[in-house]
């Protein structure tokens, strides 16, 4: 009989937020497959609890080699339990080979629910939180890091990203320059700690603010979703694709015109017009 792969969340600070199920957890794994082996002594030990199991290094160093070994274990019927420095395994934590491989395999695969830092910082945010994304971590080269968020710029979602504090000042900046100046956002800092910090404003105070230096901690960036366009924002182009895309989904060509000219507040002949130069350009370059 296959064992079971749980995935256990931790605190993201205050060790008090601990779900009651990560303690019976930590008891009953036969393997604990651990970020940091020193982080989850600590773990324990605040927990009152005593791992019977046994206890195996799982980070980004080893985690390609050391995957095979715990599926074996897991084929083998063994209750294997996944924790991380804080959070839930796989977000921006080792953790995706794991489960990837485990499901290949036909392996059952759960989780202990448990604290955010995505979740917690959008909800501190003052930010939008209906819908959203999360990005992680951004590129540590400038370049590479500027045009991630051209990629993003006009995503209408409100955006969660990972920061480390010795580059929160140059992603900030980037942000502002590529996102607009005047776009919100909160930078949430060593959440549910003794020195817990959400800094919100526009991304160009956030940035000056970090550029005086001294920020430190796990930091959460939030920032506003681009914001709707309005009919003079959008190019003929533009207009032709979003009538392509309701025809795409089954609308007859008239009737998207009409809905489309109705969601964007112009006259439907604008965008009749819009759609006919759209084909004659593909036909000119047919």
């Amino acid at each position: 009989m296959k064992g079971v792969l749980v995935l256990a969340g931790t605190p993201i600070g205050d060790i008090t937020d601990a779900p009651a199920r990560l303690g019976t957890e930590l008891v009953a794994a036969d393997v604990i497959a651990a970020e940091d082996t020193r982080r989850l002594r600590r773990l324990t030990q605040g927990l009152g609890v005593q791992p019977a199991g046994r206890v195996v290094s799982y980070f980004e160093g080893n985690e390609s080699a050391r995957t095979p070994e715990l599926v074996d274990a897991l084929v083998g019927g063994a209750r294997v339990l996944l924790v991380t420095d804080a959070g839930m395994p796989s977000v921006s934590d080792p953790g995706y080979r794991l489960v990837a491989a485990a499901v290949e395999r036909g392996i059952r695969v759960t989780a202990v629910p448990g604290p955010s830092a995505v979740l917690t910082a959008l909800a501190l945010s003052g930010l939008p939180v209906d819908r959203f994304c999360f990005e992680g971590f951004l590129p540590r080269k400038a370049g590479e890091r500027r045009s991630r968020l051209v990629e993003v710029a006009g995503e209408r979602r409100t955006l969660v990203y990972f920061e480390a504090p010795h580059r929160l000042d140059d992603t900030l900046a980037a942000m502002a320059e590529v996102f607009g100046a005047e776009r919100r956002a909160a930078v949430c800092r060593e959440l549910t700690k003794t020195y817990e910090e959400v800094k919100r404003g526009p991304l160009k105070e956030l940035a000056a603010w970090a550029a005086e230096g001294g920020v430190r901690g796990e930091i959460t960036i939030v920032v506003e979703g681009a914001p709707e366009p309005g009919p003079a924002d959008l190019t003929p182009g533009e207009l032709a694709g979003l009538v392509a895309e309701r025809e795409a989904a089954g609308e007859h060509r008239k009737e998207a015109i009409a809905a489309v000219a109705a969601a964007v507040g112009l006259p439907k002949r604008e965008v009749f017009d819009a759609v006919v130069a759209a084909k004659r350009g593909a036909a000119a370059q047919g």
